[in-house]
């Protein structure tokens, strides 16, 4: 499929885009019963009112891979050192899958407490490996999505640039996330980061999102990372339906298997002032698990996500650079997601359908157009300052 659109369909896409972004994947293809319960559920309340809510559209169902795949059986070869196990546990995230996102709140602190409904969705996603170095690798996760439409025919491929995930071995400075919109350097003794991988996850539009830092551990069964416990600013699931809390409180386990890998997370749902302390009297609302699965498929066309990622790679790196200079600048970062009226992440991801649209990429426009839209958007100071 090509790209190439006329720019009259650019807004009707961008607001697709966005609709996808709130709730980032397809509803089961069939047999999908919205009473359906949980198996790990809240026997007491009305099954319907705990039906799940998230993706609410159809699409083809993929082929699972059965066998272990080749980068499983890299990741099992003999007399490798620790170092290039850990970055070969890294690199078997990347690939086609099948997606799947679950979270549910398991504890409700506060008396008479009500779970909110749970939420699953799943999509077809790339995995696609942006830097790979000794003691540094990016991976760029890319939705390419077909939806079934109501006149039963299928959809051309949705593009969608999803959430990205940086690993570095033996990092000492983190950026950890605080609330409202504020980031600080956390600096790591070496004996902490020695043998251990940092990941910083960012949103979609390349904003900060989280970093923490552990292990791999390697059986012959799994591999296994466990992060440090860290705050997040709520993820697009919840912020656009939820006004109750400010942070997540989290921690990450991602393990990697035969043919795919898991991410598991467990969130505490945190109340904050305006100086991020928590709250004194309500701290946390509930406990949430979630569980996401990445399950190796094959025979999917993924062609529309290689355009899109060759066509914007270039300008994704642009952002990526002025974000890193801005870390590596100030020990504490602030970032206002809107400003007069004026949405960053549209901004930037609008830049970005254009350049895949038109295949046009001008960098000195776009170089000026980011340090606009950073100046404005992006703030920061250090100890001294």
């Amino acid at each position: 499929m090509s790209l190439s659109r006329s720019p009259l369909l650019i807004p009707l896409m961008l607001a697709g885009v966005m609709i996808l972004l709130a709730a980032p994947a397809l509803a089961y293809e069939e047999g999908d019963d919205e009473s359906i319960d949980y198996l790990f559920a809240w026997p007491f309340v009305e099954t319907d009112e705990m039906a799940p809510r998230g993706g609410t559209t159809s699409g083809p169902m993929p082929d699972a891979v059965t066998e272990p795949t080749e980068s499983w059986k890299r990741l099992q070869a003999d007399d490798l050192s620790k170092i290039e196990r850990d970055r070969r546990a890294i690199l078997a995230m990347a690939g086609a899958y099948r997606t799947s996102f679950d979270f549910l709140e398991s504890i409700g602190f506060a008396p008479g407490f009500e779970p909110a409904r749970p939420y699953r969705s799943w999509g077809t996603e790339y995995v696609y490996v942006v830097a790979d170095e000794p003691a540094f690798i990016s991976l760029q996760h890319v939705l390419v999505m077909i939806i079934e439409q109501d006149d039963g025919n299928l959809s051309d491929p949705i593009v969608t640039k999803h959430w990205r995930q940086d690993w570095q071995y033996e990092d000492t400075d983190l950026h950890e996330y605080v609330s409202r919109g504020t980031w600080e350097r956390t600096t790591l003794d070496a004996d902490r980061a020695a043998g251990a991988w940092s990941q910083a996850v960012f949103q979609v539009d390349d904003s900060p999102r989280y970093e923490s830092i552990g292990e791999w551990r390697h059986f012959p069964t799994h591999s296994i990372w466990e992060g440090h416990q860290t705050r997040r600013p709520l993820p697009r699931r919840e912020f656009s339906v939820r006004d109750d809390y400010d942070v997540l409180l989290g921690t990450n386990r991602h393990t990697i298997l035969p043919t795919g890998w898991t991410h598991e997370q467990d969130n505490l749902k945190m109340v904050t002032g305006d100086d991020g302390a928590p709250d004194p009297v309500t701290p946390f609302l509930a406990r949430e698990i979630g569980v996401n699965r990445y399950d190796r498929i094959t025979g999917f066309d993924f062609s529309a996500g290689d355009e899109y990622w060759a066509a914007t790679s270039a300008y994704w790196a642009m952002v990526r650079e002025r974000w890193a200079d801005r870390f590596e600048r100030w020990d504490r970062v602030e970032v206002e997601a809107t400003v007069d009226g004026t949405s960053m992440m549209m901004t930037v991801f609008g830049k970005a359908m254009q350049i895949a649209a038109s295949g046009d990429y001008d960098a000195e426009a776009a170089r000026a157009e980011l340090d606009a839209l950073f100046e404005t958007h992006v703030s920061g100071s250090n100890p001294e300052d």
